[in-house]
């Protein structure tokens, strides 16, 4: 169950991280041009709403299309999309979501069904007419039917945070956020769930809680720095170098082995994410986009102007609470932690995941067969572009410095990759991306003994 849930919540996050930059980009120019930011202007404000009303979804609506069904799924999800847009009068994330894999799959059921049957020379008319034909047929139906629902859908999860809101309970979501987290339902929480909501509400009050409710670094800076003051062993050790990645780098899957070492921990970071959101909503804090990574800087980006001291008083009170209960427990349960259990941990961390260290298919020899290695990921960013860099600081300080290392989502690994480091579950997906690569499996992103055995057989 818990991976069938995590498989959903990476389809979910898969449509909508590879397009954050979008949401970045809408979230700047709100926070500039609207009437409240910091320049007004009325002429450059007016790309506001175009682009979360009809750009956003249907760059969701493509990826969405593209995960399912390649490039014409793509084309055929933006369409489809487009028959949700049009008939609604709301800002249709959860149709594009709906929409965009349902275009792709049902071009790739035609493709399939007619695959060997078309006469040659008629390809090229067949496949640029079924595209056509199939994107009308669905954006009709999302025009006419499925629009509808959705939009019934939406405002019902609308009225039901708006009243969770108002009788003053959204600090409870803490009991569900912070431990979806430990288990790998960030994304799915945050950009499936919390992201939708908090662009609509952007567009009518300029700035939505929403994003601040997964976000948040404070928890997680209160846990480290209570293992770095209190803790002993490994994870004392550990704790510095893993609280800058966390709080500086926004990569908070650094922490969740520290949790998992301990599950106590989690009523920490609870305690800490509860804080948090009561002092958001005392304060009205908000930001205009999701801070993506959970970066303190990101935080601060995404804040409209005016409204740092609310913001930052919330992501330092949670940590402060994080830390006090984090350091309860600890003195309370006396820690006894060494390196064993915090690989125990790394390891469980990373099963949870689904990943097993291993190695795949054809192994290249030496230095003079790997002109570029790859770390993949579902969508290319966090913990991947964190092991590239560790992988690529190995390979320069080896004198091997000539070999390209790069983080890339997937399903997008260029064909001319040589060693593809990818996740046990996303090997398959990655076979069919590059099939004439080597493939290896890691169990710990953070510092695997991979990189080393790499470098160390590249050298030989």
């Amino acid at each position: 169950m818990r991976q069938r849930i995590q498989k959903f919540g990476r389809f979910l996050s898969g449509m909508v991280m590879p397009n954050i930059g979008a949401f970045i980009a809408w979230g700047f120019i709100t926070a500039l041009f609207i009437p409240s930011g910091w320049f007004p202007n009325e002429n450059l404000a007016a790309l506001v709403g175009p682009m979360i009303n009809f750009l956003l979804p249907l760059l969701i609506g493509y990826t969405g299309g593209k995960m399912v069904g390649d490039r014409r799924g793509g084309v055929v999800g933006a369409v489809a999309t487009m028959g949700v847009i049009v008939g609604a009068d709301i800002p249709m994330f959860l149709g594009a979501m709906v929409m965009g894999p349902l275009g792709g799959w049902a071009i790739k059921k035609f493709d399939e069904a007619i695959h060997g049957k078309v006469p040659s020379g008629f390809e090229m008319l067949v496949n640029n007419f079924s595209a056509g034909i199939m994107s009308m047929i669905i954006a009709l139906l999302g025009y006419l039917g499925i629009g509808p629902v959705v939009s019934g859908l939406n405002n019902i999860l609308r009225a039901a945070v708006e009243g969770i809101v108002n009788a003053g309970l959204l600090p409870l979501a803490s009991l569900f956020i912070e431990p979806g987290k430990v288990l790998f339902l960030n994304n799915a929480i945050n950009h499936g769930v919390l992201s939708p909501i908090g662009v609509q509400q952007v567009e009518e009050a300029g700035k939505s809680i929403m994003f601040l409710l997964e976000t948040n670094p404070g928890p997680g800076l209160g846990l480290l720095l209570a293992y770095w003051f209190v803790g002993k062993g490994t994870a004392k050790q550990s704790a510095p170098g893993a609280t800058i990645i966390h709080f500086f780098g926004g990569i908070h899957e650094i922490y969740f082995p520290y949790v998992l070492m301990k599950p106590s921990m989690i009523l920490s970071v609870i305690a800490g994410g509860m804080t948090g959101v009561f002092t958001f909503m005392i304060t009205g804090a908000g930001l205009v986009a999701t801070p993506s990574p959970g970066s303190i800087f990101a935080e601060m980006a995404m804040t409209p102007k005016g409204e740092f001291i609310p913001v930052l008083l919330g992501i330092t009170l949670s940590a402060v609470v994080s830390f006090l209960v984090a350091s309860a427990i600890l003195k309370v349960s006396p820690n006894e932690e060494d390196a064993g259990d915090l690989n125990a941990a790394t390891s469980h961390m990373e099963d949870l995941k689904g990943k097993e260290s291993s190695v795949a298919d054809e192994v290249k020899s030496s230095a003079a067969d790997v002109n570029k290695i790859i770390v993949a990921c579902d969508a290319g960013m966090g913990s991947s572009a964190m092991a590239a860099t560790q992988l690529n600081n190995k390979l320069e300080e080896a004198g091997l410095g000539d070999i390209e290392v790069d983080n890339s989502a997937v399903d997008e690994i260029p064909g001319d990759t040589d060693i593809v480091l990818v996740h046990e579950n996303l090997l398959d997906r990655a076979k069919d991306a590059v099939p004439g690569a080597e493939f290896l499996t890691i169990d710990n992103f953070m510092n695997s003994p991979v990189y080393d055995e790499l470098v160390d057989r590249l050298k030989k």
